[in-house]
């Protein structure tokens, strides 16, 4: 059955106290004379094994009517006949038992308790034997007062302490559980209006826990980080249906202007159709990178590691961009310092990919010298391959979200290559499965290096 926070705090901090009752009433009242019994044996053996005394001891029999005043016993000495040397005086005294005394002599024994009783008075006694030498034996008795009158009288005060004490812990109980137990309330009405997407909400907490506080600090940073994805989601679909819609415009288009134009003017149906081409070619380059992205964000695509040589594949790509440098003037520079090969265990196609989407990234922002630089260089414990455009830059609050799908950078972008906008989104999450680490460095008007690092083996 589920209740209320604050009605199980209620019902915990309620139980606990009836419990505590229980447990001062089975000891104070149930086991008060098993108690009192206990304590009055361990007393008397404490006595006996304390005293030290001989027979020709002069201050003796002072020393024990001193002590047994005080702690309220009987002390008698006798000999190996069983005869008394000594016996106080103390009212409380009233074993005359040379039978037991005998006994214990006989017995040889260091030491003995026993448990008596007057045959006339039914009084309980406790009776410690000890051997203090070949000659010498000390025996210390109490009495075991009946203390059935002082257990009544506990008995009726625990009622009424009990009844009192019951009260006060129900009231205290009501009020802790109001106080744990209206912050959460108030925590989880704003979560159930964060899940009805009123993603304004924030969550208010006026409790004094660090726990309580904290959590709630914890979800109103949740809910920030929802805000962006939202925001980041809205994007997305504007940012994918623009990429759908432009190609298919265009396809559109220029098939009209095909159906239009003399069949017998090839040229103009060949460029045509080659713009057409180029279209579909956007359209399925964006299609497959949704579905890259979706099958590494979602662990679909299985990493198939291998030893390769790094340095190779990034001349092979280096060497496939240089359609850019002949047609568009660019300058792709490849800079390894000294570094001729790099054996690396790796997924060779998602680390082809990454490096790909980089320097198209690059190729795409950077400025006006047209320059790019892909860097490989060895670090202490590691190796650093970085990508870097002579751009625009980027400012710091942007670069915490350059990975993000579809983000859209502000920096001037020049599209002279086609990307899709889920690139450095694929770049993230292929250096996740690897567990490498990665990242942008930028300034204003200065360009951008994107970089990962390959731990060495």
């Amino acid at each position: 059955m589920k209740n209320k926070l604050s009605t199980k705090i209620f019902i915990y901090l309620a139980v606990f106290s009836i419990f505590i009752l229980l447990f001062l009433f089975f000891f104070q009242v149930i086991f008060i004379n098993s108690f009192y019994e206990w304590i009055k044996t361990k007393t008397i053996k404490r006595l006996s094994s304390s005293i030290l005394v001989t027979e020709t001891d002069s201050a003796l029999y002072e020393k024990l009517d001193k002590l047994s005043y005080q702690e309220n016993v009987c002390i008698e000495l006798s000999n190996n006949d069983g005869d008394n040397l000594y016996s106080t005086l103390n009212n409380s005294c009233h074993l005359r038992t040379k039978e037991i005394k005998q006994k214990f002599i006989l017995s040889n024994k260091k030491t003995k308790t026993y448990n008596l009783i007057n045959a006339f008075t039914k009084e309980k006694s406790i009776m410690s034997a000890t051997k203090l030498n070949d000659n010498l034996y000390i025996f210390i008795s109490t009495s075991l007062i009946p203390l059935n009158s002082t257990v009544n009288i506990i008995e009726q005060q625990l009622i009424i302490v009990s009844i009192v004490v019951l009260l006060f812990s129900i009231i205290v109980a009501y009020f802790i559980s109001r106080r744990l137990s209206n912050p959460i309330t108030q925590i989880s009405k704003a979560a159930d209006l964060i899940a009805k997407g009123k993603l304004k909400t924030n969550f208010k907490t006026n409790s004094d826990i660090k726990e309580l506080v904290e959590l709630t600090n914890s979800l109103n940073d949740m809910k920030i980080e929802l805000s962006k994805t939202e925001e980041l989601q809205k994007d997305l679909m504007a940012n994918v249906s623009h990429d759908l819609k432009t190609p298919l415009t265009m396809i559109k288009a220029y098939a009209e202007l095909i159906l239009d134009i003399n069949i017998n003017d090839k040229k103009k149906c060949r460029d045509n159709l080659n713009i057409i081409i180029d279209e579909v070619d956007r359209l399925n380059n964006l299609v497959n990178d949704i579905l890259t992205l979706t099958k590494v964000e979602n662990n679909l695509d299985n990493v198939n590691k291998c030893d390769f040589d790094l340095i190779k594949l990034i001349k092979k790509i280096v060497t496939q961009h240089n359609i850019y440098v002949i047609k568009d003037g660019y300058n792709i520079e490849f800079i390894h310092d000294g570094i001729d090969h790099l054996i690396i265990n790796a997924d060779s196609k998602k680390i082809e990919q990454v490096i790909y989407n980089l320097l198209n990234n690059a190729l795409n922002y950077t400025g006006k010298d047209k320059k790019v630089i892909v860097k490989v260089c060895e670090l202490d414990n590691c190796y650093k391959i970085m990508v870097i455009d002579s751009g625009a830059g980027i400012s710091e609050e942007e670069c915490k979200h350059i990975f993000d799908r579809y983000y859209r950078s502000k920096k001037n972008h020049k599209r002279y290559v086609y990307g899709t906008g889920l690139g450095l989104s694929i770049v993230k999450n292929i250096l996740l499965l690897h567990d490498y680490k990665y990242g942008v460095i930028s300034k204003i008007n200065k360009g951008t290096t994107f970089y990962f690092t390959i731990n060495k083996k």
